[in-house]
C-alpha cells in the first residue's frame, strides 16, 4: 500500500478531533471505514499511530513524527492547489464559516461590493478545522465561534478580528415549556430538563457542561446534530443552547438565560496574503448583516436594549 494524500489527511484528521467519530463525521465518511483505513496506513508503515483509549485516540511517539511531516507536506499541497485555482478561475474569494443567520446578508453585501469576485462559501460545525483551512491557504477568511471557557487552537501566522467579544447563547425548548412563558429563564427553570448538543461543536460540549455544574445541575445530556436536536426540542424531549439570533418557529420557543452565563466570542481570521483592504470591507460586511439578523430577532433585540448593547447605535 502507498501512502497518498488523503491517507495523510485522515491522519491528521484523527489527531485534531482526537476521537475516529470525530474525525469520520469530518471527513464524511463512516467510522468503521476510517478504522480500516486506519489500520491499512498502520500496516503499511509498520507501527502503532494512535493509542485507542476509552475516551478517544492519541498519538504514539512514531505518530507524532509522522503526524510532525504530514502536515507541511498537506498545507504545501493545499497552498498549490489554491493557488492554481486562483491562476485559473480569476477573483475569488474562499469564505468559512460556523452556522449563523448572517451568512446570507453578509454574501449579499459581498456580492455588491465585489461584483467581479467569484465567492465560495463552506460551512462546518468544526471552528478549528475552519482555521485550520484558512491557515493552509484553502480558504481566505473564516468566521467562526470560541466558546467561552474553551479557546481555540489558531495556527500561527492567522490574522484575527473580533467581531462580537461576547454574544449570550439563549436556550431553545419547546413552545409548550413552562418556562416558555417567562421572558427570561433561570437555569433552575430547567433543572428537570434533559440537554442536547452536537459534541463535534467545538467547545460546546465542555463549556455547556462547566455551565450546568456551576449551577449546581448534572442533568443528562442527549448527543445529536442540529437537525435531529430540533426535533428533540420541539417534541418536549430536552432543552438546547442556541445562538440569540437562530430563527423564530412555531413549536419552539427562544429565550435568553439569567445572567448569560452562555457565550461565545465571533471571531473573523484570515489567512497572510488577503489585502488589508479586502479583509477591511469583508469585516465591515460581516459586521452590517450580523446587526441586521440580530435586530431581525425579538428576543434577541430585547436583549439588546435591556443591555445598552452598541449593535443599537451601530
Amino acid at each position: 500500500m502507498e501512502l497518498e494524500v488523503r491517507h495523510l489527511r485522515a491522519l491528521c484528521a484523527i489527531a485534531d478531533a482526537g476521537s475516529l467519530h470525530k474525525a469520520a463525521r469530518q471527513l464524511g465518511v463512516s467510522q468503521p471505514s476510517l478504522t480500516t483505513q486506519l489500520r491499512r496506513i498502520e500496516r503499511a508503515l509498520d507501527g502503532e499511530l494512535f493509542l485507542r483509549e476509552r475516551t478517544g485516540c492519541r498519538p504514539t511517539p512514531f505518530g507524532r513524527t509522522i503526524l510532525g511531516r504530514a502536515r507541511p507536506l498537506l498545507a504545501e499541497m493545499a497552498a498549490l492547489v489554491a493557488e492554481a485555482r486562483a491562476l485559473s478561475q480569476g477573483p475569488r474569494l474562499r469564505i468559512g464559516s460556523t452556522a449563523s443567520r448572517a451568512l446570507p446578508g453578509w454574501l449579499r453585501r459581498l456580492h455588491r461590493r465585489l461584483p467581479d469576485t467569484e465567492t465560495d462559501l463552506m460551512v462546518d460545525v468544526s471552528a478549528n478545522a475552519l482555521l485550520r483551512m484558512t491557515a493552509s491557504g484553502r480558504l481566505d477568511v473564516a468566521f467562526v465561534h470560541e466558546v467561552e471557557g474553551s479557546p481555540l487552537r489558531v495556527p500561527a501566522g492567522l490574522e484575527l478580528r473580533v467581531l462580537v467579544e461576547r454574544e449570550p447563547q439563549f436556550v431553545s425548548m419547546s413552545r409548550d415549556h413552562p418556562a416558555a412563558a417567562r421572558a427570561v429563564v433561570e437555569l433552575r427553570d430547567l433543572a428537570a430538563d434533559r440537554w442536547t448538543v452536537d459534541p463535534s461543536v467545538d467547545g460546546e460540549w465542555d463549556g455547556l457542561r462547566r455551565v450546568l455544574a456551576g449551577a449546581g445541575l448534572d442533568p443528562p445530556l442527549l448527543h445529536a446534530d442540529y437537525h435531529t436536536a430540533a426535533s428533540l426540542i420541539a417534541s418536549g424531549e430536552a432543552v438546547a443552547p442556541c445562538q440569540p439570533t437562530s430563527g423564530l418557529r412555531e413549536d419552539m420557543a427562544i429565550r435568553p438565560l439569567s445572567g448569560d452565563p452562555l457565550a461565545v466570542r465571533l471571531l473573523l481570521a484570515t489567512r497572510p496574503g488577503v489585502h488589508a483592504q479586502v479583509f477591511d470591507g469583508v469585516y465591515e460586511d460581516l459586521r452590517a448583516a450580523y446587526r441586521e439578523a440580530a435586530l431581525e430577532t425579538p428576543p434577541y433585540r430585547a436583549w439588546l436594549r435591556r443591555n445598552a448593547s452598541p449593535l443599537l447605535a451601530a
